[in-house]
C-alpha cells in the first residue's frame, strides 16, 4: 500500500466490513448531519433506459470530510434472474488532495445501508415491544431488512411474501437456518400483512401490493421497493392512515411515488410529511406519539448514506488490511 494506492472492495469484502449494527449508527450520524446541513447532496441523476423500465444513475455527495459518488444500474426485472436489481461501485474521495481511496461494490453496500436505514427508522417509530414481522418480497432486500429488523426489535415471527412461490419458499428456508426464527410462508400480501407490527414492503413492483385496511394500529411500515414519481407499493389509503417520515423531503417531494400519487388524487398535500429521520436522531421530532399510531417510513435511499458506508469500511478496511489495493495514478511523475 502506498500514498497512490487506491482499495479495491469486492462484494464478500463488503459484508465483512460493513456490519449491520455498525451500518446503522452510521446511518444514524449521516442522517443526522444532513438534517442539520453539514452535507451536500443534490438530488440522483437518473437516466431512463428501456422506456423508463430501468435506469442507470449517479448520486454524488460530501458528508463533512467524505467525498464520494455512486454510480449504478437498476434494472428491476433482474430479480427473475441471475443478476442482482442493483449494480454498480461506489466511489470514495479524500478532500485534501480529491485522491480516489476506494471502489467499492456498491450492490452491497445498497442492501445493507438500506436496510440499516430502514432498521433505524424501525428503532426510532416502531412500538417497543414490537415482535411480529411481514416481509413483503423474497430478494437480497428482504434477507438484509430481515437482519437490520432483528437487531433493533425483538423478532420472534416472520411471514413472508411474495410473487414467486419458488423464491418465499428459499428465503423463508434461509431465514430459518440463519436466525433459528420461525417463519411463515403466506399464499398472499394481505396474509402477511394482517397482524403484523412491523412490515417492510422490498419488491420491484410498480402497483401496490400493501393496502391500508390490512394495517393493525401500532403497525409500523418501511416502504423500501419503489423509488420512482410512478410507482408504489402501498395504496393511498396506506399512505393517509399512517404517520409518514421520509430520509429526505426534497428527495420524497420529487421522487416517492408513494407520496406524490396520493398527493396527486388530492388525498394529501405536503404537510402530511411528519418529518425527516434526521430530525428525530437530533431530538427535533418526538416520533411516535400514540401506541394506536400507525407509521410509515418512505425510503428512497440518498448518496450520503452510501458515502457514510464507504467511511466505515474504507476505515474498517484499512485497519484490519482486507480488501485489494492497487495504484491507479494520482502522484506527479517523480513524487513521492
Amino acid at each position: 500500500m502506498t500514498d497512490a494506492s487506491t482499495l479495491i472492495v469486492s462484494h464478500a469484502d463488503v459484508e465483512r466490513l460493513l456490519p449491520m449494527d455498525a451500518c446503522i449508527e452510521a446511518m444514524a450520524d449521516a442522517l443526522a448531519a444532513t438534517t442539520r446541513g453539514d452535507a451536500l447532496l443534490p438530488l440522483r441523476q437518473v437516466l431512463r433506459l428501456h422506456g423508463g423500465r430501468d435506469a442507470f444513475a449517479v448520486m454524488p455527495a460530501v458528508l463533512g470530510s467524505a467525498i464520494g459518488a455512486k454510480v449504478i444500474t437498476v434494472f428491476p426485472g433482474n430479480d427473475a434472474t441471475a443478476y442482482e436489481s442493483h449494480m454498480g461501485v461506489v466511489l470514495y474521495f479524500d478532500d485534501t488532495h480529491g485522491r480516489l481511496l476506494a471502489i467499492i461494490d456498491a450492490s452491497s453496500v445498497t442492501a445493507i445501508r438500506t436496510a440499516a436505514v430502514s432498521g433505524l427508522a424501525t428503532r426510532l417509530l416502531a412500538r417497543p415491544d414490537a415482535s411480529d414481522l411481514a416481509m413483503l418480497g423474497a430478494g437480497i432486500q428482504a434477507m438484509t431488512h430481515l437482519e437490520a429488523m432483528l437487531a433493533v426489535r425483538p423478532i420472534t415471527r416472520v411471514k413472508v411474501w411474495s410473487r414467486s412461490v419458488e423464491r418465499r419458499l428459499e428465503w423463508a428456508e434461509w431465514a430459518r437456518s440463519r436466525f433459528a426464527i420461525e417463519v411463515e410462508v403466506t399464499r398472499t400480501a394481505e396474509q402477511a400483512a394482517r397482524g403484523a407490527q412491523i412490515i417492510c414492503t422490498t419488491t420491484a413492483s410498480r402497483d401496490p401490493i400493501l393496502e391500508g385496511e390490512w394495517l393493525w394500529p401500532g403497525t409500523h411500515v418501511n416502504a423500501v421497493g419503489a423509488s420512482v414519481r410512478g410507482a408504489r407499493e402501498l395504496d393511498t389509503d396506506a399512505v393517509v392512515r399512517s404517520s409518514l417520515y421520509v430520509d429526505r423531503r426534497e428527495s420524497a417531494m420529487n421522487e416517492a411515488g408513494d407520496f406524490l400519487i396520493p398527493r396527486e388524487e388530492g388525498a394529501i398535500d405536503d404537510s402530511h410529511i411528519r418529518g425527516e429521520l434526521g430530525e428525530l436522531v437530533i431530538g427535533a421530532l418526538g416520533g411516535r406519539e400514540r401506541d394506536d399510531e400507525i407509521t410509515l417510513f418512505k425510503s428512497l435511499g440518498l448518496a450520503v448514506e452510501d458515502v457514510a458506508a464507504a467511511r466505515v469500511i474504507y476505515d474498517r478496511a484499512r485497519a484490519s488490511g482486507a480488501g485489494s489495493w492497487m495504484t491507479l495514478g494520482g502522484l506527479r511523475p517523480g513524487a513521492a
